[in-house]
């Protein structure tokens, strides 16, 4: 299985994880997920696998979080997708889907937990 990771290449943290990868002569698929958001369907399927809600991958800094009053509690997971989809800045990142399984890695180390090298 490949290895991919979504990516904000403004992203100190983001940018670190794929630099590591590449250390390691993994040479990932890179979806820069604010040019190519992920569908509802495959953002539903990777937070399944890393065992997370979409509140788990929210971000809150410098995204319209706190203007869409995200940290209210009543809020939905739809609800909380729909202003994802909206929104792509509010996914934390980066997330790495590979070989041993899908990883929100933060912290940064968590790669290897997705990639088992």
């Amino acid at each position: 299985m490949k290895t991919t990771i979504y990516h904000n290449p403004k992203c100190s943290t983001s940018r670190q994880v794929l630099e590591m990868l590449r250390e390691k002569g993994v040479e990932p698929e890179i979806v820069e997920y604010l040019k190519t958001p992920p569908s509802r369907a495959k953002l539903k399927d990777l937070l399944k696998q890393m065992g997370m809600t979409p509140r788990d991958i929210l971000r809150r800094s410098g995204t319209p979080y706190d203007e869409l009053g995200l940290d209210n509690v009543k809020l939905t997971d739809d609800q909380i997708l729909d202003a994802i989809e909206q929104h792509p800045i509010l996914i934390q990142r980066p997330i790495v889907a590979g070989p041993k399984g899908v990883r929100m890695c933060r912290p940064k180390e968590k790669v290897w937990e997705a990639v088992g090298v």
